[in-house]
């Protein structure tokens, strides 16, 4: 009777992972990705890594900031001019988040799945779009890349998707916009709408055109980033920001790690960090 009973139980546990099996070929099956965009391949950025870039960096960025946080950026520019690194802290290899994400430093690679897109990049996490048709959760735990969800769209009519709408929220900080430490406001209620797309006259064109909402900004600031694709043998280069990085962040000062395994100013007139914890009068014999 025990041997019927497991014998029942085994071949109703068969029967159960065999329609799951089955569901799931049938799911990716009903996958037609002749309905999508081809987005494959290496894209790398058109133009410079500053935020806008059909302009010059710095203050010739024109940035739509407040008063408040035009002075933390000028700020910042002047920390850079005198060897620091202002509001720029990507030395620390803490990722740059998101908008700046998409200012795609190393090339960027773009994967559609049925119900989710990745943007994936050997310089920054990836970011991952969801575009099942989810309602974005109340609470969601803050990241620097946020939380993002898309749709796509076939603007045409033609029956095949060819713009991807994306809104991200929920973000953490600090953030700022490139590497001049053009600053997002510290409440992180930065809300980014992208609009992605092929340049409808060459497919190997690829256009992000992206608002960002802000409290440091004085009104919603869109830019448009392009990307070109590699179509020669790409090459991923890895990236391992912490490989021979020579920075040593202390407070909020940086300072340098010399060759010969000494801390050297990272700026000219840098202070020396405050030793109290050390031993001092150990280290002087």
């Amino acid at each position: 009777m025990l041997c019927r009973n497991a014998i029942k139980l085994a071949a109703a546990v068969a029967a159960l992972t065999t329609m799951a099996c089955a569901t799931m070929v049938d799911s990716a099956w009903a996958f037609d990705d002749s309905k999508y965009p081809d987005f494959s391949g290496q894209w790398r950025r058109v133009g410079g890594p500053q935020w806008d870039p059909s302009k010059p960096p710095g203050l010739a960025q024109q940035a739509p900031l407040t008063p408040e946080y035009q002075k933390i950026y000028e700020a910042s520019l002047a920390a850079q001019v005198a060897g620091g690194h202002g509001n720029d802290l990507r030395f620390t290899c803490r990722t740059s988040g998101m908008p700046r994400i998409m200012s795609a430093v190393y090339p960027i690679e773009i994967v559609i799945q049925p119900t989710a897109t990745y943007i994936l990049s050997e310089y920054v996490m990836p970011r991952r779009i969801f575009t099942d048709g989810r309602q974005r959760p109340e609470i969601v735990e803050p990241a620097f890349a946020g939380f993002s969800t898309g749709k796509w769209v076939d603007t045409d009519g033609d029956g095949r998707y060819d713009v991807l709408e994306v809104e991200t929220t929920h973000f953490k900080g600090p953030r700022d916009f490139d590497v001049d430490g053009m600053p997002l406001h510290e409440d992180n209620q930065t809300v980014v709408k992208e609009r992605i797309f092929i340049d409808k006259a060459d497919a190997n064109i690829l256009h992000d055109e992206i608002t960002t909402i802000d409290h440091a900004l004085t009104r919603p600031w869109m830019v448009l980033k392009t990307y070109r694709r590699e179509t020669k043998n790409p090459i991923w280069n890895e990236y391992d920001c912490n490989e021979a990085n020579n920075h040593v962040a202390i407070g909020k000062e940086n300072y340098f790690l010399s060759a010969d395994g000494y801390l050297m100013p990272g700026r000219k007139g840098q202070s020396p960090p405050d030793l109290k914890y050390f031993n001092q009068a150990a280290a002087k014999k």
